[in-house]
């Protein structure tokens, strides 16, 4: 089975605050489902389109596990803790090729 990742892309934070109580619940909630951090902060170099903004890269065993970490009840938590209008972001679960 194919593993999954998971990619947050983070076009504008307007209240850091709120993101930060946020990654309190988040990080936790992701990793007792089985995400491992790959890679997160602001990308070190863009090209062709791309945007210079904060990105996270989580990796899942499977798509499966990816989404019922994002249904989890401590991810829900996490999204609670963030509230409405704190970050504009674009979340993507991709399985993986191998």
């Amino acid at each position: 089975m194919p593993k999954a990742y998971w990619i947050s892309a983070y076009r504008s934070i307007s209240k850091p605050d709120a993101l930060a109580e946020y990654a309190k619940f988040a990080g936790p909630a992701l990793t007792a489902a089985g995400g491992r951090f790959l890679a997160r902060g602001m990308a070190s170099a863009t090209k062709e389109d791309g945007l210079a903004q904060r990105t996270v890269l989580i990796e899942f065993e499977s798509i499966q596990a990816a989404l019922a970490a994002y249904e989890s009840e401590g991810y829900q938590q996490a999204l609670k803790a963030l509230g409405e209008n704190a970050a504009e972001r674009d979340i993507r679960i991709v399985e993986g090729l191998e």
